[in-house]
């Protein structure tokens, strides 16, 4: 008996097993097995809402300071010599600068460990409207700076932005995994990293001097976060929760039958209600899974040090660095300055693209070679661009080489991953752990994205060019734990990841353990009525 078949056994076999409650019987005439492999609209309508007022401000931020830099220093000077008579010192105006661009990643690190605490009493979905009040607020702050002359105020509302990233990049994960069916779970978790690169596309291209990039501009580009974050919070609540949530959380069978009908777009959800209290009968209760708690438990083992290293590969592998490049190496091949602005736009136009063909192909392919082939092809792509770079002055046309090969690493991290981490993490835990997975993700991402912003210059001022090579071999190492260690988990169920796993954490999932006490309980032979609304009571008292 394979693991699925484990895992569903206890509502399909035996003499007289517990029948199924009513909304998880059929009510058309379609079989109970057939699913709907198709995007509802609800589903298409979820994703991209979600992902515009959650992810898309994520990339958003972590480009639209770098156009208006000099003009925020500009007012950073002016501030202080207006309110203490003399210039800032240099050192202190650099301090500024750098508090001000660093502070959104320790805002992530906190809204990263408030996310479980706020999810668990208001849900996937309002933890996502709650959170455009953080992202509302950080804008108003920044926007108007400039003309309060407080640029505590732009500090501040940097932290806020961090603070609303950290949640959305929990939540909205959570959010797309759960309402997703696994035909198409990957496809729709890709939603999340497509929308962070139109973020960073938007961001370069709003700050073009002809848009909003000049002196007299530059605070309504900070402005401009308040429109997806209102566009999300009077849309948002015509949709749906999360189905597994209402069950296992909130024990509302009725309305998580009805989401999971809205979100598949049909009637006949049975099967899908029958996955859902499989793995509920194999957690046998519903608490929430303290972080403490998941990083003692042996059978997710694995599971954990997965999510910990795609999620420092993902911030640790070079691509910031490529950022600090990409003018230098413009410069070299001779285009103009003025001209570079739009020229780097063609990255985050790569970046974009590269994401959408990841999420059209990642239910084809899966997700090994995507995350395994994304980094690999990074490691050869920072090797030659290493060299490239140390001989850029010998020959005119190497300095195009350069620029080929930035191309060529921004494209290979969007094709894989540069989302699919954050799929992973929603595939490879059952629901009462999920929350924690995602603090302990989320957690090891903004300390990795802190980190590089901390150490990436004292490398770059170390090693000069050859600092590749340091991202080279992370990428590397990165591939080569992914190829021993990740299985495929592509049109899986959560009960037949964790039997993948299980062999390497020398630990039975909980389905294993529970298997003789299953069997002995499907030969107990009861009435009809009587298994249904046991089952029924059950799950009412958080016990499916």
């Amino acid at each position: 008996m394979d693991s699925r078949e484990l895992s569903l056994a206890p509502l399909t076999q035996g003499p007289s097993p517990p029948g199924p409650p009513e909304c998880a019987r059929p009510r058309s005439g379609k079989p109970g097995g057939r699913r709907n492999q198709g995007w509802s609209c609800s589903l298409i309508v979820a994703s991209l809402i979600g992902a515009f007022g959650s992810s898309f401000l994520y990339g958003y931020n972590l480009s639209v300071v770098n156009a208006p830099t000099p003009y925020i220093k500009a007012f950073f000077n002016e501030t202080w010599g207006r309110r203490y008579g003399h210039p800032i010192d240099p050192d202190t105006l650099t301090l500024l600068w750098s508090v001000t661009v660093s502070i959104f990643a320790i805002g992530g690190l906190v809204g990263t460990l408030m996310v479980k605490l706020i999810g668990k009493f208001l849900g996937r979905k309002y933890t996502l409207l709650v959170n455009n009040g953080f992202a509302i607020s950080a804008a108003l702050l920044m926007a108007c700076s400039l003309q309060a002359g407080a640029f505590e105020m732009l500090i501040v509302g940097r932290f806020i932005m961090g603070v609303d990233g950290g949640i959305a990049l929990s939540a909205l994960p959570m959010y797309l995994s759960e309402i997703s069916p696994k035909e198409i779970r990957g496809s729709l978790g890709q939603v999340t990293a497509i929308f962070i690169c139109i973020g960073v596309f938007t961001g370069q291209l709003l700050g073009l001097p002809e848009l909003l990039g000049k002196e007299s501009t530059w605070p309504y580009l900070f402005g401009v976060i308040v429109a997806p974050a209102v566009v999300q919070l009077v849309s948002l609540p015509f949709l749906p929760e999360s189905p597994r949530y209402l069950l296992f959380e909130k024990h509302d069978q009725a309305g998580a039958e009805k989401a999971f009908r809205t979100f598949l777009g049909k009637e006949d959800v049975s099967q899908e209600v029958e996955e859902v209290l499989a793995e509920g009968r194999v957690q046998r209760n519903i608490r929430l899974a303290s972080v403490l708690e998941l990083l003692r438990t042996p059978c997710v083992r694995w599971q954990v040090l997965t999510v910990v290293v795609t999620m420092a590969c993902y911030q640790l592998c070079g691509l910031n660095a490529i950022w600090f490049y990409t003018n230098s190496i413009f410069g070299k091949a001779g285009i103009p300055p003025e001209k570079i602005p739009y020229i780097t736009l063609s990255t985050g136009g790569i970046e974009t693209l590269a994401s959408i063909f990841s999420g059209l192909v990642i239910e084809r392919l899966g997700r090994r070679p995507l995350l395994i082939g994304g980094f690999g092809l990074m490691t050869l792509f920072f090797g030659i661009l290493t060299v490239t770079l140390t001989l850029q002055d010998q020959a005119p046309w190497i300095p195009y080489l350069s620029i080929v090969c930035i191309l060529a690493i921004i494209a290979s991290f969007c094709s894989g991953p540069g989302g699919i981490p954050f799929v992973l993490t929603g595939e490879f835990f059952e629901q009462s752990q999920r929350p924690a997975a995602f603090i302990v993700a989320g957690t090891v991402n903004w300390l990795s994205n802190f980190a590089v912003g901390l150490l990436f210059p004292f490398i770059q001022k170390s090693l000069d060019t050859y600092c590749f090579l340091v991202f080279a071999a992370i990428c590397f190492a990165g591939a080569l734990y992914l190829y021993f260690v990740l299985p495929e988990t592509k049109n899986r169920t959560y009960a037949e990841i964790s039997q993948a796993f299980a062999k390497r954490n020398k630990a039975s999932p909980p389905a294993e353990k529970t298997d003789s006490a299953v069997t002995d309980d499907r030969n107990i032979k009861r009435p009809e009525a009587d298994s249904s609304s046991t089952l029924d009571n059950s799950v009412k008292n958080g016990i499916v």
